[in-house]
């Protein structure tokens, strides 16, 4: 079954309606480009047909293993520790079912990425794509936020359990923070969500929805595209389940795992591996060599009998520092579940330890296999046992007496024992689900790059990679708002010349 393209064959093809494929996509058709954007998932025609688990931003439900719209992925996070990692499958991606927090990546973090050798990715460089796609309903006419783009943005009143954390932090002396997009480093503030009417508003309905009738955009799902076609050095198209589909131009946008996996099966990737398993190799390229995500553990606490819980789970956040860098706390005011308590979410912002993704010798054309080695570096056991640490403070101080407290699972004698609470973490270490880095931009003589900083995969013309595959390394903020971002930006690098 052939695939219909705009006007008959299309200048680009994007592999992935996601996070950042939505934004790309819409923002290159508005250029007066012809792009076809092929989604595995479903895609939804209008308000009615978003599932009630994705419409709701207090649910959290398609993130279940076993989820149809959830890519369901495997994943290690410590030897012998296996963990279930959600990924959209659904046109919006990952941003239909996350929790709907629009934090940006910082500027130290992008400042960081662009002195090492990609100034176009430099704060100042990227913010007009942030400002270009939010509607902050708070701070949107304020210096360097946006007031009229496609993602509502907003915060919301705290309750009371929300308003004991803030207490709580502040008794600790950590700063108030408004606005946690206006490049403020440590503190607590409240959460900018992108939800609108009680709808969680996911990249899809944000940029898609309004272009139901582009003349230059078709949007097609339940498209599995098995690998890029390339042709003497060039990428002229992808090889679907529905047959070949050529273009001017390959862009993948199918998240850090899926377009890594989609470059390795390509013959994109180390020579020696791809080798090994009968994949003729087009450009020995490190992918999958160096991923990083935050790591992750909960931490128990409880609250007083009758305590509302507020209509979502999620209401401010805490950057903390730690040696070395940074942590973020996240209170969950509603339990998960079955969970007989409601947890603290410790994420270490800046780990050190590198992951690996690679493709299963068993099935190549499968899931990949993703081990994160978290804990793997002494740097990020202390940094995360601070992390614990603060979050256990919190429920210590006077502020929450008599609102919150400290859960009676987790005593003070693991708490207070370096080697007690290391095993602790170790046992309940799992992934905050922002993995980066499997394709990571860099100069021209950067050895662990693989693409440059328009975005362009060496070794084959005509191919770029546009998600968080490309960040150098996880930002120090979750990954939903950056992610449009990079699809805004690598609209502008791909119709600049």
């Amino acid at each position: 079954m052939a695939i219909s393209a705009p006007g008959g064959g299309p200048d680009v093809v994007v592999v992935g309606a996601g996070t950042a494929g939505c934004a790309l996509a819409a923002r290159l058709a508005d250029a007066g480009q012809r792009v076809l954007l092929l989604e595995a998932g479903p895609v939804p025609r209008g308000p009615d047909e978003w599932p009630a688990e994705v419409r709701d931003p207090a649910s959290l439900a398609a993130t279940a293993s076993g989820h149809p719209l959830n890519w369901d992925l495997p994943g290690q996070v410590v030897p012998g520790r296996a963990v279930r990692v959600p990924r959209g499958r659904i046109a919006g991606g990952s941003s239909a079912l996350n929790a709907a927090v629009w934090l940006r990546a910082t500027p130290a973090d992008l400042d960081g990425w662009a002195a090492a050798g990609t100034p176009l990715w430099s704060h100042a460089a990227v913010l007009p794509a942030f400002r270009r796609s939010e509607a902050d309903a708070d701070f949107g006419s304020a210096p360097g936020h946006g007031a009229d783009g496609p993602v509502p943005v907003r915060r919301l009143p705290a309750g009371p359990a929300a308003a004991a954390f803030a207490a709580a932090a502040a008794e600790l002396g950590f700063a108030v923070v408004a606005d946690k997009n206006d490049g403020a480093g440590t503190g607590y503030g409240p959460i900018p969500f992108n939800v609108d009417g009680g709808v969680r508003v996911n990249a899809a309905m944000a940029y898609l929805e309004p272009r139901r009738t582009h003349p230059y955009l078709a949007v097609r799902g339940g498209v599995d595209v098995r690998r890029v076609l390339v042709e003497r050095g060039r990428a002229v198209g992808v090889l679907t389940d529905r047959g070949p589909v050529r273009a001017g131009q390959v862009v993948l946008s199918a998240g850090a795992v899926g377009s890594a996996h989609l470059l390795l099966v390509s013959g994109l990737g180390p020579a020696a591996d791809l080798a090994a398993l009968g994949i003729d190799v087009l450009a020995d390229l490190p992918v999958g060599a160096a991923s990083s995500d935050h790591p992750l553990v909960y931490l128990p606490y409880r609250t007083a009998p009758g305590l509302t819980e507020p209509a979502l789970p999620l209401h401010g956040v805490l950057h903390a520092p730690v040696p070395g860098g940074e942590v973020e706390v996240l209170p969950w005011l509603r339990r998960f579940g079955a969970d007989p308590e409601p947890l603290l979410g410790i994420g270490l912002q800046h780990p050190v330890a590198r992951g690996r993704l690679t493709l299963d010798p068993r099935d190549p054309a499968g899931p990949p296999l993703l081990d994160y080695r978290y804990l793997a570096e002494e740097a990020d056991r202390g940094g995360l046992r601070e992390g614990v640490r603060t979050a256990a403070a919190l429920l210590r101080t006077a502020a929450v007496a008599g609102t919150l407290g400290p859960s009676a699972a987790v005593p003070d004698a693991v708490l207070d024992d370096d080697a007690a609470l290391d095993a602790w973490i170790a046992a309940g270490v799992g992934t905050a689900v922002h993995l980066s880095g499997t394709a990571p931009m860099g100069p021209d003589d950067e050895a662990g790059a693989v693409v440059d900083e328009h975005l362009r995969v060496r070794g084959v013309a005509g191919l770029r990679v546009v998600d968080t595959s490309v960040l150098p390394s996880v930002p120090s903020r979750g990954t939903a708002a950056t992610a449009v971002m990079i699809g805004e930006r690598a609209a502008e690098l791909l119709t600049s010349g």
